[in-house]
């Protein structure tokens, strides 16, 4: 990498999982394939809701939102990375990486804002049942989803203008599958004390903010299902949350062992497998928890693909 400082940078080079060229064709499958079946699953998820009205609930509109954001999630990173095993290049516009870093944090705090969204949803519904249809009447679930999309735009705009006001050394080399935030910022050679400081605050507020919020609502849950006197009451109460409770598991489990990876192994190319987790592999799976485990979600499935109800 040069030493130079340049205001002007016109091409990232993301160097992806592996330089070995006999393993591209390897790699460039294997996330074609994940791309495809993450975006059928969710699309199909979104299609059985919209269709079918008995899924018209609070619960079932804002699984439709985390699939809609899944979507977009992994169309923000995965086919750009296939694009350039296809044409064997590694670069990336300026502009296309500061898009890429946008959209990126959009769609993965959208859907950590979600998460917590649906948490209190199950809260209300197993702890405040009779008022349930009250407090998640359709105007408010809509305010909710708003809110998140408003909230997680606006940091996402914010970290990316912080961006734009870094220099960086020419033949910029971004050791990951794309653009993310904190390799970027890293990377550039002017003072970057102001945006390590919000990424840290970022952090804390709105990716603690919602864990907060799910695990105040499960402990709420938890003392309600407890005080249920009958087994087949308790096992009801529960089934309704378990689907969520995997895709939490799952999405924050792997967020978690990103950066613990990042911290005790120092390796480049280890970060951005354990990166695969949370932004290919879980909106990957999603669909197939929800399926698999909500007798709604595979009825309506089977209904529109032409099965039997």
């Amino acid at each position: 990498m040069a030493s130079g400082n340049d205001t002007h940078i016109f091409t990232f080079l993301l160097l992806g999982f592996s330089e070995d060229s006999a393993l591209q064709p390897l790699i460039f499958g294997l996330f074609l394939s994940m791309y495809l079946v993450t975006v059928a699953g969710n699309l199909l998820i979104v299609l059985a809701i919209l269709s079918h009205p008995h899924l018209h609930t609070p619960m079932y509109f804002f699984l439709s939102n985390l699939s809609f954001s899944d979507i977009f999630l992994t169309s923000t990173i995965v086919p750009k990375m296939l694009v350039n095993i296809q044409t064997q290049s590694q670069a990336i516009s300026y502009a296309g990486c500061i898009t890429q870093m946008f959209f990126f944090l959009l769609f993965v705090e959208l859907d950590n804002f979600l998460l917590a969204v649906m948490a209190y949803d199950r809260f209300v519904a197993i702890c405040h049942p009779l008022h349930y249809t009250v407090i998640m009447n359709p105007q408010f679930c809509v305010l909710l989803v708003l809110a998140t999309w408003i909230t997680t735009a606006l940091h996402a705009l914010l970290q990316s203008l912080l961006v734009l006001r870094l220099s960086f050394c020419t033949h910029l080399e971004i050791p990951h599958f794309f653009c993310d935030l904190v390799e970027v910022v890293h990377s550039a050679c002017s003072d970057t004390f102001l945006n390590d400081l919000m990424i840290y605050f970022a952090s804390v507020l709105l990716g603690g903010g919602p864990l907060a919020g799910i695990l105040y609502s499960y402990s709420k849950i938890v003392s309600s299902i407890r005080a249920i006197s009958s087994a087949q009451g308790k096992y009801k109460a529960f089934s309704t949350c378990a689907s969520h409770l995997s895709v939490v598991s799952l999405f924050y489990c792997s967020g978690l062992g990103v950066y613990l990876s990042s911290a005790a192994i120092q390796n480049p190319y280890s970060t951005s497998m354990a990166s695969v987790m949370y932004t290919v592999v879980t909106p990957m799976l999603n669909p197939f928890i929800y399926s698999l485990r909500n007798e709604d979600i595979k009825r309506a499935l089977k209904r529109s693909l032409g099965g039997k109800p």
